[in-house]
């Protein structure tokens, strides 16, 4: 039985962006990861070693959002490569990274890209 475990709408402040000033003050991001992952074992063990700990998936976006980018979806590349490195159970990943306030002259609750990979069609 497969399912999915998730981090919905995590904020980070980074220093990502194109322009000199976005590095150098930083922004806020958003950041929400759907990892496919075979949930059976966890659902009949009730044991975190069976599962996906999300608290330390948590740890590795919190590693690589903090490297600064010019492109967000630098950043997207870098937390699917390392996900799939240190967690190599995880079947598919749906990521978007959300830069809250964009400099672009826009009223809008953001911008950013998102990222879909199944590992299971990429063998």
């Amino acid at each position: 039985m497969n399912g999915y475990v998730f981090l919905n709408n995590v904020r980070f402040h980074a220093h990502h962006g194109v322009l000199e000033q976005e590095r150098a003050t930083g922004g806020d991001f958003l950041v929400t990861l759907r990892m496919g992952y075979p949930l059976e074992k966890a659902m009949e063990t009730d044991n975190v070693d069976d599962t996906l700990n999300y608290a330390a998936v948590y740890e590795v976006v919190k590693r690589e959002i903090a490297v600064p980018s010019a492109l967000l979806e630098h950043v997207a590349g870098r937390i699917v490569k390392t996900i799939r490195r240190e967690f190599p159970q995880v079947e598919s990943i749906d990521l978007s990274v959300t830069k809250c306030n964009p400099p672009m002259g826009a009223d809008c609750d953001g911008a950013g890209v998102e990222v879909h990979v199944d590992f299971r069609t990429l063998k």
